[in-house]
């Protein structure tokens, strides 16, 4: 199968080719970082770089064993180096290797070496990296596909038939390969267990699996929800399983730490500040959900809700929950000096429904964009400074 071209993660990594800073590469296990560093690499080739310049290790191949050394590798890095040429260096699933930001701050002081690192979890930019390397990193978030590079390889798809595979199957680039059903969750599964056992257990400091695995479930069947960490501990209390706060709130952060869940803080539009009560939590991938639960949650509205939510990360925003006084507002995305509201809802057909979406972006008084994305196939609509447009179209990116 054709590798699908990352573009948009591809383009942040040439506006910082030579630049005197380290990439950090980070996402969720299997959404593609090695990918993209190898479309990466094959730019390079083509466009005048040697292959003697290139430098790949994956710290995942047990050939490269003996470079979980941070001194080795150095070592092993410097002695391939060409010292009269530039030297891309890629390190990838870093983490893996013990004191890896000391090898990371020495070769970073190399004017011939051009530094790329990725890595599954959050926490690879935390503690003595973040010290060490502090105004000299830039990082670039990934995430599995996005509706409109899942459709790429079909120009000529039908939105509705291939938005309802991408909402079930998943966007995990390897998924697309495989044909049968009950395959593409095992596969699935298998990515979670890969994360579970590699990057909150190993890493996290959390001994009990069975624990971490019923707030998973939790947080997977309560997409788009509004909780608080109390909620969810008393919740599983009263389920059987007798959990603090305190080890709820441990185990959620290993989980966004590990990019299986983000989350939405809420935001109070009038008073311009982040509340510290209740949240909602996204998966990184939908499909992985419906693996999860075993396809019995069919929430189609939550699911768009969750959709909408990773592409506006996608395209740079910061999330939260908007609050406005009595009324909710489903996202206020922010970036810079942009903010944009949105509303999401699978239809709007009946009046009452419209009536009832257009509510909470009617009362705000600002004059910032706002949106209401539905399903219904309708002529672009412009309700007093709302535009409602196909969230079908708007995920595809024939609309913004």
């Amino acid at each position: 199968m054709e590798l699908i071209q990352r573009d948009d993660y591809l383009k942040k990594l040439l506006m910082f080719k030579d630049k005197q800073l380290i990439k950090v590469i980070t996402g969720i296990r299997r959404c593609g970082k090695s990918t993209l560093m190898n479309l990466y690499q094959e730019y390079l080739l083509e466009n005048g770089v040697g292959k003697e310049q290139i430098q790949y290790i994956n710290f995942e191949d047990i050939y490269n064993e003996e470079l979980l050394d941070y001194r080795r590798l150095h070592r092993r890095i410097l002695e391939k180096a060409l010292p009269d040429r530039k030297n891309y260096v890629f390190l990838d699933e870093i983490q893996n290797v013990p004191q890896f930001q000391k090898a990371a701050d020495s070769l970073f002081i190399r004017e011939n070496i051009d530094l790329y690192l990725t890595g599954s979890n959050a926490q690879l930019l935390s503690g003595e990296l973040a010290t060490l390397l502090s105004g000299r990193y830039v990082e670039i978030k990934t995430m599995p596909l996005s509706f409109r590079e899942y459709i790429s390889a079909d120009k000529d798809a039908n939105l509705q038939k291939k938005y309802s595979q991408y909402a079930e199957e998943g966007s995990f680039p390897y998924s697309m390969q495989i044909e049968s059903r009950q395959g593409r969750a095992d596969y699935l599964k298998g990515i979670l267990d890969s994360i579970i056992i590699k990057d909150v257990l190993a890493r996290g400091g959390i001994g009990n699996a069975q624990e971490l695995y019923r707030i998973i479930r939790f947080l997977a069947d309560n997409i788009g929800s509004l909780v608080s960490v109390k909620k969810i501990s008393d919740t599983m209390s009263s389920a059987g399983t007798r959990i603090t706060s305190k080890t709820a709130e441990k185990y959620i952060s290993a989980l966004m730490e590990s990019f299986v869940f983000y989350q939405a803080m809420r935001y109070d539009i009038k008073g311009r500040q982040y509340l510290q009560t209740g949240s909602k939590y996204y998966i990184a991938d939908t499909g992985l959900r419906h693996a999860l639960l075993n396809g019995k949650s069919t929430d189609t509205g939550r699911i768009l809700e969750n959709i909408v939510y990773l592409e506006l990360l996608r395209r740079g925003y910061n999330v939260f929950v908007g609050k406005a006084g009595e009324n909710e507002i489903d996202f206020v995305a922010i970036n810079n000096n942009v903010t944009e509201y949105y509303q999401v809802c699978q239809s709007v057909l009946s009046e009452e429904t419209l009536n009832r979406e257009l509510k909470p972006l009617s009362a705000i008084k600002d004059n910032y964009p706002k949106f209401l994305l539905t399903m219904d196939y309708l002529p672009a609509a412009d309700y007093d400074g709302i535009r409602h447009i196909n969230v079908l179209e708007w995920l595809a990116g024939s609309i913004y």
